[in-house]
């Protein structure tokens, strides 16, 4: 081989590995920025935060609860009902969901005054609801039916004033591991057995099933088949109702309603009793259970349709008991008939949890601007929302100014000394 040959080849060997060197930069700078980006770890938002990523799963639960710290909370959307007009609400969710590294979407909400009577579906055995509670209906059908028309297999649901606590994915992880409990099949094989021999639920045959509530240790929980498709579970739910004004503990009475529950006791996300509060007096959970206790069990007179996440199957089933049958009711009270099996309604597997993981926040100024559908008085209120110990929106200056520990945080809800 000549020298020119020899050169030519030494050429094309450098050519060769400066390509290969690029492409290894290229390939680490890639997945540095994926792993910045991925799985709702968030870069310079919420997600660097240690809070909002503390206490990932451990190797014992199931993979799939992984999924629950990324950008959506393991749902495959977030959607947030809003009125295009309450720009001051878009303006804190928008920051609230960047500051906890959340992918949020936004579905328009109504003015009643412009949904048409032959749009309802009412019988004439009773008046039309008020505009109001008939233009809040409409935003969350529009919501669900956006769900059902996308195909979605899991939404959360989200209304515009909607607050949580910066443990968010922790706490919605523990209540996959409890709804798990109480709706996955026992782990072993054979015909399909449930921890919670009440479930599910349903008017038929309930004879020979336990007359006391099977309540479940979160800190024992029994082995169950993990679920494949959701993090929260596969086919048991149509909806979870995870952020409201109130809610009660199913009873023996409630024929229809499986009884179990998951009880966490120690839960430090959760005040003292002394700071709890309810719609639905009397409240079981300060009455009946230790400081600091959280109870994932089904849904039973819920009031406030804050929060709420659907299956596939839960969204077009409530496209059709809420969008398209007799409208009677608020929309909050149409969810509770159709969870509660209501009125003659078949059963519907829903869960949820106490307390809420998902509250109101209240803004500081004009008591007026609390809502668009029933009137909370004239003067002034400082900001607050209930029962979230270290809110994402009392704690949105500290966030977004990257203040990283806990301890550089505000708890609304202190423990007593």
């Amino acid at each position: 081989m000549g020298f020119v040959a020899i050169l030519a080849s030494a050429r094309r060997l450098c050519n060769l590995t400066a390509i290969a060197i690029s492409a290894v930069l290229f390939l680490l700078l890639y997945l540095l920025s994926s792993n910045a980006r991925g799985r709702g770890s968030g870069g310079s938002s919420g997600g660097g935060f240690a809070y909002f990523n503390a206490g990932k799963p451990s190797s014992s639960a199931p993979k799939i609860t992984e999924d629950i710290f990324n950008s959506t909370l393991g749902f495959e959307k977030i959607l947030v009902v809003n009125l295009p007009s309450r720009t001051d609400r878009r303006d804190g969710i928008v920051l609230g969901a960047a500051l906890s590294d959340l992918e949020i979407e936004f579905v328009d909400g109504v003015d009643g005054k412009l949904v048409p009577d032959k749009a309802l579906p009412t019988s004439p055995d009773h008046d039309r609801l008020p505009d109001a509670v008939i233009g809040s209906w409409r935003g969350h059908m529009n919501a669900i039916q956006e769900v059902v028309r996308r195909n979605l297999s899991s939404a959360l649901i989200l209304e515009d004033d909607a607050d949580w606590d910066v443990r968010i994915k922790t706490q919605l992880r523990d209540f996959a591991l409890a709804a798990h409990a109480l709706t996955q099949p026992l782990a072993g094989g054979g015909p399909a057995r449930f921890a919670d021999a009440t479930y599910p639920g349903g008017l038929g045959d309930r004879a020979g099933l336990p007359a006391s509530v099977p309540e479940l240790a979160f800190d024992a929980l029994p082995a169950t088949v993990a679920p494949a498709h959701s993090p929260y579970g596969d086919g048991g739910w149509d909806v979870l109702w995870l952020g409201h004004c109130g809610m009660r503990f199913p009873e023996a009475a409630d024929a229809a309603l499986p009884k179990g529950r998951v009880v966490r006791a120690g839960d430090a996300t959760v005040p003292q009793p002394r700071h709890l509060w309810t719609l639905t007096a009397p409240d079981g959970l300060r009455d009946g259970y230790a400081n600091h206790t959280r109870v994932v069990h089904h849904a039973r007179d819920g009031v406030c349709s804050l929060a709420y996440a659907v299956s596939r199957r839960g969204a077009r089933r409530l496209l059709h008991a809420l969008g398209l049958r007799d409208l009677r009711a608020a929309f909050d009270i149409e969810l509770r008939w159709f969870c509660d099996a209501a009125g003659g309604r078949a059963y519907h597997p829903c869960l949820a949890v106490q307390p809420a993981l998902f509250h109101i926040h209240l803004r500081a100024g004009p008591k007026a601007s609390n809502s668009d559908i029933s009137d909370h008085g004239a003067g002034h209120q400082h900001a607050v929302t209930r029962l979230v110990r270290y809110s994402v929106r009392m704690n949105a200056e500290a966030l977004a100014d990257g203040r990283a520990d806990l301890a550089d945080l505000v708890d609304q809800w202190p423990d007593a000394e």
